[in-house]
């Protein structure tokens, strides 16, 4: 992208241009304004999700959205599906145990299947990284990454930035969890829990996938919590008015403690999943306009 190109994220263009891409696979091939686009309409549906006028939007209705989750993840699964619904489309959901991938199916044989079955747009839930974009390759309607194994979750990304923005990232963890191209991500890294989140405006803890651990990653999850678990006490080491997140599901005492977990005046988890529902219409409505011949989306 050159210099001229380059704009403000506040200034998108008009249209369909505001944001250009079929699917929605990650954030790194997004621009800042269609990022920004995103957010932005996002937050007028939790505004009218919380007025509760949005139960009442049918832009989607006659549309038919999938839900295709070959690795389960019910708190995922439960956010696209209300958002789906409530913008008044017919919604699927496959669960990964009623997949014919579990009777030896493969991958592409499966995205050959669903776009069989003429979806107006599929959200996809892989324990394998790229498998979304392999699918997106096959089939002729949007797809919406849900995850892929260690690949990405872009909804995750959005809505955590929708519930938080800032300037600063430091990532707190130990040398066996922290990525080989961290270095090239701008942001500062700790392996001190204490350190790390020393004055921070924002603690988010992440949850521990066991399943995609070999057991080789930590000694136990007794000492992990010992060495970075989020307690009361350490969280005194951030600011007073440091706000607590997590994307869920939590593993209590593990990576945090109830008692941060629940804290009414510290914790924002529940406004998360709030803010997943808003996402996740934003991005179905956006994702499927061309489809609907919105006007300037053709």
């Amino acid at each position: 992208m050159t210099s001229s190109n380059i704009r403000p994220a506040s200034d998108y263009p008009p249209g369909g241009d505001a944001f250009r891409h079929r699917h929605l696979i990650g954030i790194a091939q997004l621009t800042p304004w269609e990022i920004s686009y995103v957010l932005d309409a996002a937050e007028e549906w939790v505004d009218l999700n919380r007025s509760g006028a949005a139960k009442h939007d049918d832009r989607l209705a006659g549309l038919t959205i999938i839900n295709a989750f070959f690795e389960n993840s019910t708190r995922t699964l439960l956010s696209f599906e209300i958002a789906g619904k409530r913008l008044g489309a017919d919604v699927v959901n496959m669960h990964a145990a009623q997949s014919s991938v579990k009777k030896g199916e493969t991958l592409i044989d499966t995205a050959m299947t669903l776009n069989a079955m003429r979806a107006d747009a599929i959200v996809i839930r892989h324990g394998s990284s790229g498998a979304v974009q392999l699918i997106a390759d096959k089939v002729d309607c949007p797809v919406l990454n849900a995850g892929d194994g260690r690949h990405e979750h872009p909804t995750q990304a959005l809505l955590d930035a929708l519930t938080m923005l800032g300037n600063e990232v430091r990532i707190v963890a130990p040398p066996t969890l922290t990525p080989p191209a961290i270095d090239r991500m701008h942001v500062t890294t700790f392996t001190d829990m204490d350190e790390g989140i020393r004055d921070a405006d924002v603690v988010m803890m992440l949850r521990l996938q066991n399943e995609r651990m070999d057991g080789a990653y930590l000694p136990s999850a007794r000492e992990y919590h010992a060495l970075y678990g989020l307690t009361p006490k350490r969280l005194e080491k951030a600011k007073p008015d440091a706000i607590v997140m997590h994307p869920g599901p939590m593993n209590r005492g593990v990576e945090i403690d109830s008692s941060v977990a629940d804290d009414p005046l510290r914790s924002t988890i529940t406004e998360q999943v709030e803010m997943g529902v808003a996402v996740r219409m934003a991005c179905l409505d956006i994702l499927t306009r061309r489809k609907r011949g919105v006007a300037g989306w053709n």
